[in-house]
Parts: structure tokens; C-alpha cells; sequence
């Protein structure tokens, strides 16, 4: 099974199309040429790991890899879902549902460091009070 490639051609296509040079391109992505001529040299641009797991299943890595959601499309997630709760439930706070919702997407540890800080603040001032 071989790995993903960088095509120069579909890549000069694109930045034609874009009205780009390469070199325009990879000084706007803060890439260098080196870099860029490296790795388009080499037969596959993924992880080993990707590769040894797609040979493992007999699938192209593309079957698996999904692309990051971008900020933009995260907080529209975050407010579809805000809405969605809302309109079951038509007593609640809106700010509260989100807050409860971006606390939910961190780690558990992470939520209850905080929570202890956050509890050991407010004990440190009651005891000056």
C-alpha cells in the first residue's frame, strides 16, 4: 500500500487557478523551498503509523483521515447544538447551555484542576474576610 504524495502538477494547477506562483504560495503558508522540494520528493508525506494501519485493513489511508474542523466551523457546531438544546427545552440559559458545552469538550482532569484552584481562591479570601 503506498502513501500519500504531493503532486507538483495538481498543485501548480491550483495555484494557477488562485492566480499564484509556488513561490508566492509557500511564502504565504510560511513554508520553504527546501522544505517544500523535500517533500515532494519522497514517496509518501504520512506517518508511518498511517501508512502500517491502512496496509493493516487493505484501505487507502483517505478511507480513515478526516480533515480538522476549522475555528469557524467549531463555534457553529457549538451554536447549532446550543439551539438544538434550547428548543427542547425552552426554560434554559443560553449562555449557560454554551459554557456547559465548550467545559464538556475539555479533559475531565483539566475541568477539575480548575474547580480546585478556583475553590482554594474563594477559601483563601473568606478566611481574610
Amino acid at each position: 500500500m503506498s502513501g500519500m504524495r504531493i503532486s507538483p502538477a495538481q498543485l501548480k494547477r491550483l495555484c494557477v487557478g488562485r492566480q499564484l506562483s509556488i513561490k508566492q504560495l509557500l511564502s504565504r503558508a510560511g513554508v520553504s523551498r527546501n522544505a517544500y522540494y523535500s517533500l515532494v520528493r519522497k514517496d509518501s508525506i504520512l506517518p508511518r503509523s498511517v501508512s502500517a494501519i491502512a496496509a493493516q485493513l487493505g484501505v487507502s489511508p483517505a478511507a480513515f483521515l478526516e480533515a480538522a474542523k476549522t475555528l469557524e466551523a467549531q463555534a457553529s457546531q457549538l451554536l447549532m447544538d446550543v439551539d438544538a438544546i434550547c428548543a427542547s427545552h425552552n426554560r434554559t440559559d443560553r449562555d449557560t447551555i454554551r459554557h456547559t458545552l465548550i467545559l464538556l469538550q475539555e479533559q475531565p482532569v483539566d475541568r477539575l484542576r480548575r474547580a480546585l484552584i478556583r475553590g482554594q481562591q474563594f477559601n483563601l479570601r473568606r478566611k481574610r474576610d
